[in-house]
């Protein structure tokens, strides 16, 4: 596995505010994944990320798209570096993965071919405005405008792309995530190599339908 920031050389991190809570302590990552991100301090090739100019698309098997929505997200967001790998990953029909704001990088990269967003003729799914609203509403009291990354609301952008508003599922509107007993309840949508997710509350599935996409290579 490798990561890439946009410099690399140093070691990436999380949202602080996932990792201690949100508001009081509450609303951030689950136990289970703080544990994991700890362990993943440790690695290597976590440690020493290599730098989006140097990557090589043909060297992956496989690219997976994290989400997050604080302010340090928008030089991952907005990196024309970055949009160009995709879109050259994406025209090898690998497996690609996206989640939360992860779906606006590739609705920002532009297929080498057609000249139009890589999503345009695809079922995907994204941060549904509903969830990024009341996330909003929930910390704006405290945290201002924290959570709204854009003006725009993840949820709209994406449809903006799309040959047809119907592409767009929001998918069961729920508060509950799914968990490694409850892996299948978090919602997903595939279309080809293509696999997308709302939220953390679908992560598990997400990773899970993720990394068997990977083992059919």
């Amino acid at each position: 596995m490798v990561f890439a920031t946009e410099n690399g050389g140093r070691r990436p991190q999380a949202d602080p505010r996932l990792v201690t809570g949100v508001i009081f302590g509450q609303l951030g990552a689950a136990d289970e994944p703080k544990r994991w991100y700890e362990d993943l301090r440790d690695d290597e090739s976590f440690s020493s990320p290599e730098a989006w100019g140097d990557l090589s698309t043909d060297n992956f098997d496989a690219l997976l798209l994290p989400g997050g929505d604080a302010p340090g997200m928008k030089q991952y967001l907005s990196s024309d570096i970055l949009q160009r790998h995709v879109a050259t990953f994406w025209s090898h029909r690998r497996p690609v993965g996206a989640i939360c704001h992860g779906v606006i990088v590739l609705a920002r990269t532009h297929d080498v071919e057609s000249g139009r967003s890589v999503l345009a003729n695809v079922r995907t799914t994204a941060l549904t405005k509903r969830l990024e609203r009341g996330a909003y509403w929930a910390t704006s009291w405290r945290l201002g405008r924290y959570y709204r990354t854009y003006p725009t609301y993840v949820e709209d952008e994406v449809r903006s792309v799309l040959a047809t508003p119907q592409q767009f599922d929001r998918g069961p509107f729920t508060l509950r995530r799914d968990s490694d007993s409850t892996v299948g309840s978090g919602f997903i949508v595939r279309d080809g190599h293509y696999l997308s997710a709302r939220w953390p509350g679908d992560a598990y599935t997400f990773a899970t339908t993720f990394t068997s996409m990977v083992n059919e290579l």
